[in-house]
C-alpha cells in the first residue's frame, strides 16, 4: 500500500511526465490551515524544507493560514539540514503535548487559550524574528482575515451576528463574503506574493519584526476558541482571526503567478476548499483551473486507515481524549512517526525522470 498519493493540475502534470520534479521547478508552497491533521506532513516537511527545496537554491514563497502559518514559520527560523530537522520536531511535539489551563469538565476560556498559545509562539520564535524574515531562499507569507462592520472590534454580541452574517453571505456567494471578512496578508517585504489577489477582497502588508508574532498568532486564532488579535503594527486597524477563515486550503490563483514555476503543496486531503465556511458545500470542493500548476501531496485514504483511531489527528481528539494529554500526544506523534513513508516514497518519486501522477 501506498502512503503518498501525488496528483497535479493538467499543467503539472504534462511537466512532471516530460521531465519529473526538480526542486528548481517549484517556486511556491503553500501549508493549509485545519489544525491537527497538519502534523501528518511534518516527516515531509523536514526533507521538503531541510534537503529537497535547499538543492534547488531559488527564492521560494512559503504561504501559511492557521497551522500552516506555524510550519512556514518554522522553515524560515531554521538553517540547515539539522536545525531544519530539530525545529519541525520541535513543532509537532509542542503540538502533540498543548495543553490550556480550565476548570475540571469545561473547556479553557479563549482569553487562556490565546495567551498561552502566545506563550509558546514567544518561546519558539522570541528574539528570532529577524532570523525568520531573512532566510537566504525562503520568503513567508501569512494569511489572516479582517473582520469589517460587526467584526471590525470582537465582543460577546458583535462577533457571534457578524460570524451568522458572514456564514449566510458566503453561502450565496464566497466573494460577497468579502463584506463580512476581507483577506490580510502579511508578506515579506523582500517579494510581494507572485499571484493576483482579485478572486476576493484582500490586502497584502509589510511583514516586520514587531508584526511577526501577532500575526501568526491571529493566523491560528480560531474564532469563539481564541480571541481575536486587534489593531497589528503596520496593518489597517481591525479584529484579525484564523486565516483558514477566508482561506481554509489557500485555493489561490496559482495558474496566474509570475514565471512557469511550479507549485508543490504537501496537503492532508486531495481536495482544495476555499475556505473554512465552505467545508459543508460540497460543490466548492472540486478543482479549478487556479490548480493547473500545482503538484499535490496527500495520504492515501487507506493507509490512514491504518493509523491510530483510523484517521488522521484531528480537533475532535481534543474531547474524545480528555483529560489524558499523554494518551492523546502517544497517539498523534505515531502518526507523524507512520508519516516516514509519505517522506520516503515522496523522495524516490523524486529521483525519477519521468512521473504519471493522478489527476487533481
Amino acid at each position: 500500500m501506498q502512503a503518498l498519493q501525488i496528483l497535479a493540475g493538467p499543467k503539472a502534470r504534462a511537466r512532471l511526465r516530460e521531465q519529473g520534479l526538480k526542486a528548481t521547478d517549484v517556486h511556491v508552497v503553500p501549508g493549509a490551515a485545519g489544525g491537527p491533521k497538519g502534523l501528518i506532513l511534518n516527516p515531509l516537511d523536514r526533507f521538503l524544507f531541510g534537503e529537497f527545496l535547499p538543492s534547488g537554491g531559488q527564492p521560494v514563497h512559503l504561504l501559511g493560514a492557521s497551522i500552516g502559518a506555524w510550519r512556514m514559520a518554522t522553515a524560515c527560523v531554521a538553517r540547515g539540514e539539522a536545525e531544519n530537522r530539530a525545529e519541525f520536531e520541535r513543532l509537532a511535539h509542542d503540538y502533540a503535548h498543548q495543553t490550556y489551563d480550565s476548570l475540571p469538565g469545561r473547556p479553557p476560556l479563549p482569553s487562556t487559550v490565546s495567551r498561552q498559545f502566545l506563550s509558546k509562539l514567544e518561546e519558539v520564535f522570541g528574539g528570532r524574528q529577524a532570523r525568520v524574515l531573512s532566510h537566504p531562499q525562503y520568503r513567508l507569507h501569512v494569511f489572516t482575515s479582517r473582520g469589517r462592520h460587526l467584526l471590525g472590534r470582537e465582543s460577546r454580541w458583535r462577533t457571534p451576528l457578524g460570524y451568522l452574517g458572514a456564514f449566510a453571505t458566503n453561502a450565496v456567494s464566497r466573494r460577497a463574503m468579502g463584506g463580512w471578512l476581507e483577506r490580510v496578508v502579511f508578506s515579506d517585504p523582500r517579494a510581494p506574493l507572485p499571484m493576483p489577489l482579485h478572486d476576493y477582497r484582500s490586502r497584502q502588508v509589510a511583514l516586520d519584526e514587531q508584526n511577526l508574532m501577532p500575526s501568526v498568532l491571529a493566523s491560528c486564532s480560531i474564532p469563539f476558541w481564541l480571541l481575536a488579535v486587534h489593531d497589528i503594527a503596520g496593518a489597517p486597524a481591525g479584529a484579525y482571526w484564523d486565516g483558514g477563515i477566508t482561506d481554509y486550503h489557500l485555493h489561490l490563483n496559482y495558474s496566474a503567478m509570475v514565471g512557469d514555476g511550479l507549485v508543490l503543496y504537501p496537503h492532508f486531503q486531495r481536495q482544495v476548499i476555499p475556505g473554512w465556511l465552505d467545508k459543508a458545500l460540497r460543490h466548492r470542493h472540486r478543482p479549478s483551473a487556479f490548480l493547473d500548476n500545482v503538484v499535490l501531496l496527500a495520504p492515501n485514504p487507506d493507509w490512514i486507515a491504518t493509523l491510530p483511531n483510523g484517521k488522521l489527528p484531528d480537533r475532535n481528539d481534543f474531547k474524545h481524549y480528555g483529560d489524558d494529554v499523554a494518551a492523546r500526544a502517544r497517539d498523534w506523534l505515531r502518526a507523524v512517526a507512520e508519516a516516514e513513508r509519505m517522506r520516503d516514497e515522496f523522495e524516490a518519486a523524486c529521483g525519477q525522470s519521468s512521473l504519471e501522477v493522478g489527476a487533481l
